[in-house]
């Protein structure tokens, strides 16, 4: 499921895609310089391998209906890897599930108790679990690290969950339909499938002692829209399909400065609707942009202008558009975000975003209105909406 002449090369510093050629990996330190931000040690010592990876840019309704358990296998290995290492933000529900399932297909069905606890500790929590639930690294259960009863009681959920599967049905399932159910599970994930980029984001201001600094991020692309997640706490900070935000990049201006990726979406404070810039750093910036205009072109090539459903259940909207608000001057807007407690969803409100309108002459922080996207990058036709101007604006 390659694209084109493109195989993913990947390394402790950078993940990306290559030309076969042997030379874009004899150019790796030089991706690295540019891409990352390494120390020059790291770099010098930075070793490139190439990996099967599911393809960006392969349908997910496409995936189930592989036969091969090879290739099944493939793409199983990869989603698992995702999962434990956290790089899949997901519910406990769903972890636990997820993590029953590896344990089915590496031991078996059928194990009585005493076997399958003898083989969980052999093979311990971290085999089946993402690291920072099973106690591996940092996160959220960091503090409760090496404490028996967390442990135990994670092994009896895990092994509880097991049992269902072993029980499930007269006729036990084959590796290859274990293998779709996991697969099939990754797919409630917006982000599977994602291409991932790394990057930080400005720390929202907290308290009369707030201290300007930044967090790390990933950034994950695919057909349908973008996520930022946090790289910390595992949980999704935005999530947008491409309809829903207008992008940019811009380049450094001085020493120190960074490579930024811009998105721009609706949002609102204290009720009122305004437009929102996050501005994420990375040296990656470029590439990101230029897989979101790539995605964008090939969808509306896909979809001959026409708006469809994508294959996965991607943007954080849940509200028709032209609903949000309840008031006739909002027509045509996007339905809000969903702020809930699920791992997946967007938490607007914790991010540090600018909010500005453009008067025709210069950019202004305020409680913005304007006509206009700030930024001419966007899905076509034009879904994204512009907040619409009002004849007087307050200054902040």
């Amino acid at each position: 499921m390659t694209f084109g002449c493109l195989h993913p090369a990947f390394s402790s510093s950078l993940r990306t895609a290559v030309k076969a050629e042997a030379s874009a990996l004899q150019a790796w330190q030089d991706l690295l310089y540019r891409f990352t931000e390494a120390s020059e040690e790291d770099i010098s010592q930075d070793e490139p391998s190439l990996q099967y990876r599911r393809n960006v840019f392969y349908p997910k309704s496409k995936e189930l209906q592989i036969e091969d358990e090879g290739v099944l296998r493939l793409l199983y290995d990869e989603a698992r890897v995702n999962i434990l290492a956290g790089r899949f933000p997901c519910d406990p529900e769903t972890w636990m599930g997820l993590g029953a399932l590896s344990f089915a297909l590496e031991l078996g069905i059928g194990l009585d108790d005493q076997k399958a606890t003898a083989a969980l500790r052999e093979k311990k929590l971290i085999s089946f679990l993402p690291v920072h639930v099973s106690g591996g690294g940092g996160g959220l259960f960091s503090t409760l690290r090496g404490k028996g009863g967390r442990q135990a009681g994670l092994e009896h959920n895990l092994l509880e969950e097991y049992r269902k599967i072993s029980t499930s049905g007269s006729t036990p399932l084959e590796p290859t339909q274990h293998l779709r159910q996991y697969l099939s599970s990754c797919h409630s994930l917006p982000y599977y499938g994602c291409a991932f980029f790394s990057g930080e984001i400005d720390k929202p201001a907290q308290g009369i002692l707030y201290r300007p600094g930044r967090k790390a991020v990933n950034v994950g692309i695919s057909l349908e829209g973008v996520y930022v997640m946090d790289v910390k706490e595992k949980h999704v900070l935005l999530g947008l399909r491409f309809s829903e935000l207008s992008w940019d990049h811009s380049y450094p201006e001085g020493e120190g400065d960074s490579h930024i990726l811009w998105l721009e979406f609706d949002g609102e404070e204290a009720g009122t609707p305004v437009n929102k810039l996050l501005k994420i750093y990375s040296k990656q910036a470029e590439l990101m942009s230029g897989l979101i205009e790539f995605c964008v072109e090939l969808r509306s090539a896909a979809e001959g202008g026409t708006t469809t459903e994508t294959d996965g259940a991607v943007g954080p909207s849940h509200q028709p558009a032209g609903q949000a608000g309840g008031s006739g001057e909002g027509n045509g807007r996007r339905g809000k975000l969903r702020r809930q407690n699920s791992v997946v969803c967007s938490r607007v409100h914790t991010l540090n975003t600018i909010s500005y309108v453009d008067n025709g002459k210069e950019i202004k922080r305020l409680k913005p209105k304007r006509a206009a996207s700030f930024f001419t990058r966007q899905a076509q036709p034009p879904t994204y909406s512009a907040v619409q101007v009002q004849e007087s604006l307050e200054q902040r």
